[in-house]
C-alpha cells in the first residue's frame, strides 16, 4: 500500500469518483435552494458573529442582574451591619 493510498483512504482513482459524484450532489442540492458557495460562507460567518454577540449579551444581562440585585443587597448589608454592630 503505498503512503498516497494510506493518506486517501482508498486508491486515488476511487476517491477522485467518490468526491465527484459528493460534488455533484452537493451541487445539485445547492443549486435547488438557490445557494451559492459565497452564501454559504456568509452564513456560517453570521452565525458565528450572532454566536459572538448572544454570548456577549448574556454576559451584559448577567452584570445587569448583579448590578439590580446588588442595589438592594448592599444597603440591606450595611444598615444590617450597623445594626448588629451597636450591640
Amino acid at each position: 500500500m503505498s503512503a498516497l493510498t494510506r493518506f486517501l483512504g482508498d486508491t486515488p482513482l476511487r476517491v477522485l469518483l467518490k468526491l465527484l459524484v459528493l460534488s455533484f450532489l452537493v451541487g445539485l442540492v445547492m443549486n435547488a435552494f438557490g445557494w451559492s458557495p459565497m452564501d454559504v460562507l456568509y452564513g456560517i460567518r453570521n452565525f458565528f458573529v450572532d454566536l459572538w454577540n448572544l454570548g456577549f449579551r448574556a454576559i451584559e444581562r448577567f452584570l445587569g442582574y448583579i448590578l439590580l440585585g446588588a442595589a438592594i443587597v448592599i444597603p440591606a448589608f450595611i444598615l444590617l451591619r450597623i445594626a448588629n454592630y451597636r450591640k
